[in-house]
């Protein structure tokens, strides 16, 4: 337990609200978007989930850190957050299954953390004004100095930031003899996504954000996979155009997150940045093709344009989120194509949609 007087640190919002809080152990400044997710278990998977790079991650659950980490919940070789936010971090932890602290994790990856935060507050404010850049820091003397800074952060709108996570060269992940093959974009991919495919007997190729349809179809896969990903779907232009080719060939495609935004950019339907987005592990989703309901695992702030989907003469809605009405899913109805806008592999999270890697599965073997 850690006993020893913590230094202060402040969370600094581009409109000037100001929250106060106190360092976790490093000190310095953080810059990023502001979100949240209300996720009640699973903080490592959600740290090192690529979707996050850049943002500021306020964790609504009161305790973070009491069970430890585990070296097998990571989705990323590294931490993936520009800073924590959080109300009691614990620096005490207890589970059997342990490799180790948070606080350990965190320095091992230089990331800044502030707790004693008033997390409902914020949260609060947040979901009132809309996602916004902040600056987290332990320099509370220098607010007028921090204010300068984080005029100079980008939005997220407009954003590209596949290329900042993902792989530079291709790899390969599965059995080679495995009867299907399966060419994956990583514009952001987390490693249960391909843990899936693999437990389905595929053997997985995964290929830089940006390949072309060239590179991925010279390696003869069955299917093709955009993954899900952090930023605007709109600058990935790249892989707007390898999903168009996919289609044009009615070839097997599956994309999740921000995979699903890129499928439908490629279809001629916009994307728009939301309010505050959805993030967490309890997000109902109605599928209309079975009319069940899903709790979903989701992590984005962009969507699909709901009346241009229902418009499109070849496009499909198959899931809309039960909150908000917001687009879910996606099918094509001439092509081997659909996509979801949340996390079917979870982790963290419920196994309600894990499904869907079966309909890809099916989808290739009846191509």
């Amino acid at each position: 337990m850690k006993y020893q007087k913590l230094k202060k640190a402040l969370i600094l919002l581009e409109d000037g609200t100001i929250f106060h809080g106190k360092a976790v152990g490093k000190e310095g400044s953080a810059f990023g978007e502001v979100c949240f997710n209300t996720g009640m278990t699973g903080y490592q998977e959600i740290f090192t989930d690529p979707s996050y790079y850049g943002q500021l991650m306020v964790t609504t659950n009161a305790h973070i850190g009491n069970y430890g980490v585990n070296d097998n919940e990571v989705e990323s070789d590294s931490i993936k957050i520009a800073g924590l936010i959080c109300k009691n971090f614990s620096y005490d932890f207890s589970r059997v299954d342990n490799d180790g602290s948070l606080e350990g994790f965190l320095n091992k990856h230089n990331l800044l953390a502030i707790s004693d935060v008033d997390t409902r507050a914020l949260v609060s404010y947040i979901r009132d004004n809309g996602a916004m850049n902040a600056v987290i820091s332990t320099e509370v003397d220098n607010v007028d100095g921090l204010k300068k800074q984080l005029a100079d952060v980008p939005s997220m709108n407009g954003l590209e930031l596949a290329s900042k996570v993902s792989t530079k060269e291709p790899y390969f992940v599965g059995d080679e003899n495995a009867p299907i093959k399966i060419a994956a974009l990583d514009i952001g991919i987390k490693k249960n996504i391909i843990r899936n495919f693999v437990k389905r007997n595929a053997y997985v190729k995964v290929f830089p954000y940006n390949a072309t349809f060239e590179d991925l179809s010279a390696w003869n896969p069955d299917g093709y996979f955009l993954s899900n990903g952090p930023g605007d779907p709109e600058p990935l232009l790249e892989a707007q155009a390898l999903a168009k080719e996919v289609i044009k060939r009615n070839l097997p495609l599956f994309g999740i997150c921000l995979g699903h935004q890129v499928i439908a950019l490629a279809n001629g339907i916009s994307t728009y940045k939301m309010h505050n987005g959805h993030r967490g592990i309890n997000h109902p989703v109605k599928n209309l093709e079975t009319g069940k309901g899903e709790i979903t695992s989701q992590n984005h702030g962009f969507a699909v344009n709901r009346e241009e989907a229902e418009a499109h003469p070849d496009v499909e809605i198959t899931h809309l989120h039960l909150n908000d009405d917001t687009v879910a899913g996606l099918k094509m109805k001439s092509k081997n194509v659909f996509s979801v806008q949340y996390h079917p592999e979870a982790s963290p999270g419920p196994n309600d949609s894990i499904y869907l890697f079966d309909q890809f599965i099916s989808n290739i073997k009846s191509n």
